[in-house]
């Protein structure tokens, strides 16, 4: 057997293998993470388009909807996929949005560099958020690699957003400040359609 057809046969594997996604699994990669409901799968992909590896939510709005899905990180294909909490519930998505134009990453990028307590803190989320996907499996590939920048910098809070709200407060004290700084509730429903 070739070493193209091994590494071929090797990948179907992986993706073959599957860890079964019990509630006590999902309580310890997030306290906020529920299993997927019949009707999760329709709506979040009439929210982002695709549903590409999903396996449960991270996170709900008030009303029940998807806020944030947990995504394996190994894609049907066999694709690594480092983003484990991603954000699905359309108006914080464009919250998130509106919050980065106006340059608070570079602020929060700052910090992270000249404050020790921030730079620690950050690097404990990247940590954390590796050990909470590697509950699924290790992949190779992103053995090393979280999400919205961690652990030097802030590239996106739509990730880091998602990851506070999934993980529940103090665990990624960025994405905890940009709800923070956008007044979010998660008490109220926010879907456009109510």
């Amino acid at each position: 057997m070739s070493t193209q057809e091994n590494n071929t046969k090797n990948t179907k594997q992986t993706v073959e293998t599957k860890i079964e996604i019990t509630e006590e699994l999902l309580a310890r990669i997030a306290p906020n993470a529920s299993p997927l409901r019949p009707d999760d799968e329709e709506i979040v992909k009439k929210q982002l388009g695709k549903t590409r590896g999903l396996i449960a939510i991270g996170a709900r709005c008030a009303c029940g909807k998807p806020a944030v899905t947990i995504t394996s990180p190994r894609l049907p294909d066999g694709s690594p996929f480092p983003t484990f909490f991603y954000l699905c519930l359309p108006e914080l998505i464009v919250e998130v949005s509106r919050l980065e134009v106006t340059g608070i990453m570079k602020e929060m990028s700052k910090e992270i560099k000249e404050d020790e307590k921030a730079r620690e803190a950050h690097q404990k989320a990247h940590d954390s958020y590796i050990a909470r996907r590697n509950l699924l499996g290790e992949v190779p590939e992103i053995a090393n690699v979280s999400a919205g920048g961690m652990p030097t910098h802030v590239k996106c809070l739509h990730a880091l957003v998602g990851y506070a709200l999934a993980a529940g407060k103090g665990v990624c004290p960025v994405g905890d400040k940009a709800l923070e700084l956008m007044k979010w509730d998660t008490s109220v429903c926010h879907c456009e359609e109510k």
